[in-house]
Parts: structure tokens; C-alpha cells; sequence
């Protein structure tokens, strides 16, 4: 049978947009996302848009237009955040089948790895997140847990038998083991779940004239508040150390932040890594998957993963990142 997307042809994106009521150039470019798929439409005599059309049976529409409130929160109080745009009262809107939104089309540039003029910045950004997300939870979105980050993660890759059977026993080995030491970390480290980014990697937060602004929160839930903090850290130890230093110094002019939570750095490090390669398995039958990850499979990628798995177990058992 083939996958939704595959009909998700130019011309249905431009009637999808031209369905509710704006007239198309017929200007299209196919822009990077796979879970999504995300074009810029160009418009007769107004700026090109953004048409984000939602992966089929991933979020419910009540989820969907959480994301969206959560996005208009922060808004509202001047927070620079990509915002869905509202047509006819609406910004959830369904054409053939699929569910889109447009946005107004916002360029920018990633934040440089370690710098920490716009590592405070980013602080301060994030801290305002924060105190708008810490301040009611969630209702239709799930949370961020050991549960459907790791130990779903791995039975979605176990039974799928997407592992080599030459590297099965060494993955699902270690994979357990370090669930494990995940569980017990999580069960000693006090922390309170908010709403937040979810994905707050470097390439969703840009930087236009100056000034950034984040974008893409389909990945939105509730978690801990260090969650959208660890992936800003780069580079040795020392180099964390530092660059931890000035978010949080921007971070804390906004919300506090308990230092508690850096406990959960590497666990959080660890659930990422086993919910990516889960996430690929997931969406193999989506034809843009083989075609852009060739290597998911080959025993090459899985001997690779066993080996950061055990490097994350033995970071596991390191001294956390501690302020001073």
C-alpha cells in the first residue's frame, strides 16, 4: 500500500493552500522535514508562505491545536516565535485528506557552537519559554519519559528486526543495561515536567538581525525544563561547563531553574539516541526514509550504536554537570 505522502503531489499542496482562500504564483519548494512534510508557496503579490502538512495519525487535532495555543501564549507576551497564521478564525485546516497550516515565512541563521554571547541570549530565550510553559500542563500531548523514549524505543526496534542478528545480543545487551541506570537516575533526580520546546536543538532557534526566534514546536510536550537546555552544550567537559554557565545566567533573569535537573542530562542524552534510531524504524515504510538514511540497517550504523550506547552508559556513571 503506499504511504499518504506519496500523494502529497505540488499541485495538491497548491490547491491545499489555494482552498482557503489565497491565490498561489505557483512557486513551490519542498524544504527539509521528514516527519513533516513543509513547502514555501509563493503568493500573488505578497510574500511567499509556509505550508506545514502534518504526518497522518501522529498527533490528534486537539493536539495539534495545543501546539498551537502554546505557540500564541508565547506570542502574546512578546516572545519571538514563529506563529501559525489564522485564516477564516481558523489555523488547522484539512484539504484531501491531509491537515496543514501556514506560517509567515521567517529565515534566519543557527546559533554558532559555543558561543557564548549567544549562548547567554539563548538563556534568556529559553528562561521566558519556560515560565510560559511552567504555567498550566498539557492536556492532549504526551509526555517525555523513560517509558516511550527508551523502553518503547527498544521493543519498536526488537520486533521489527531491524538490528542485524550479528549485533542484536550486543545492542539489546547494553540497551537494557542503560535503561536501566536511566530508570534509576530518573527515580533520584527531583524534577517537575512543563511544557517545552521538546526539540530544542540549534537548528530551531535562528537568529535573523540580531534577534532570535524559535520555531518548529510539533514536538512540543511536557518534560523537565533541562531538556531544551542540554542540546545548546557542546564540545569536552570543561567546554560544557562554561557555555552551562551563561545559559543559565540568561536563563535565570526569567524563570529559576533547579539545579537538580543537570542529573538528568545524560539520561535524556541516552533516550535520544535509542527514540532516533526508533523513530527511523517507525517511518521506513515512508518512501523519503530509505531514500535519505541508506545506511539505517547496515551493520555499520548498528555497531556504531552500540558503541555510543556504551558510551552513554559509562556517562551515566560520570559526576553531572554541576553550577558554580
Amino acid at each position: 500500500m503506499a504511504h499518504p505522502f506519496e500523494t502529497l503531489t505540488p499541485d495538491l499542496v497548491l490547491d491545499a493552500v489555494e482552498s482557503i482562500g489565497f491565490l498561489s504564483d505557483a512557486r513551490i519548494l519542498a524544504l527539509n522535514s521528514y516527519e513533516n512534510r513543509v513547502y514555501q508557496v509563493g503568493i500573488e503579490d505578497s510574500e511567499p508562505l509556509i505550508a506545514k502538512f502534518y504526518r497522518p495519525q501522529r498527533w490528534t487535532n486537539e493536539a495539534i491545536l495545543e501546539e498551537h495555543q502554546f505557540t500564541f501564549e508565547l506570542a502574546d507576551v512578546e516572545i519571538p516565535v514563529v506563529a501559525p497564521l489564522i485564516h477564516n478564525g481558523q489555523t488547522l485546516h484539512e484539504h484531501a485528506g491531509f491537515r496543514f497550516t501556514l506560517f509567515p515565512r521567517r529565515g534566519g541563521r543557527a546559533p554558532e557552537p559555543g558561543n557564548l554571547d549567544q549562548l547567554y541570549r539563548l538563556g534568556q530565550l529559553l528562561g521566558r519559554i519556560h515560565a510560559v510553559g511552567a504555567t498550566k500542563p498539557f492536556e492532549h500531548r504526551e509526555a517525555l519519559g523513560v517509558k516511550n523514549f527508551g523502553h518503547d524505543s527498544l521493543s519498536t526496534l526488537l520486533e521489527g528486526n531491524f538490528i542485524p542478528k550479528s549485533l542484536l545480543p550486543a545492542y539489546e545487551s547494553v540497551a537494557r543495561d542503560l535503561l536501566k541506570r536511566v530508570e534509576d537516575v530518573y527515580a533520584a533526580t527531583p524534577h517537575q515536567n512543563i511544557r517545552m520546546h521538546g526539540d530544542c536543538h540549534p537548528g530551531n532557534m535562528m537568529c535573523r538581525d540580531e534577534m532570535f526566534h524559535i520555531v518548529d514546536l510539533d514536538d512540543c510536550r511536557m518534560g523537565p525544563a533541562v531538556q531544551d537546555i542540554w542540546m545548546m552544550l557542546a564540545g569536552d567537559r570543561q567546554e560544557c561547563l562554561g557555555q552551562l554557565s551563561e545559559l543559565m545566567d540568561g536563563y535565570n533573569e526569567f524563570h529559576d531553574f533547579d539545579p537538580r535537573e543537570l542529573a538528568l542530562i545524560e539520561p535524556l542524552r541516552a533516550l535520544r539516541l535509542m527514540h532516533y534510531s526508533a523513530w527511523l524504524a517507525r517511518r521506513w515504510d515512508d518512501p523519503a526514509f530509505p531514500h535519505s538514511f541508506p545506511w539505517f540497517g547496515t551493520e555499520r550504523y548498528w555497531g556504531d550504536q552500540v558503541l555510543a550506547l556504551r558510551e552513554q552508559l559509562s556517562a551515566l556513571n560520570e559526576e553531572p554537570l554541576k553550577l558554580f
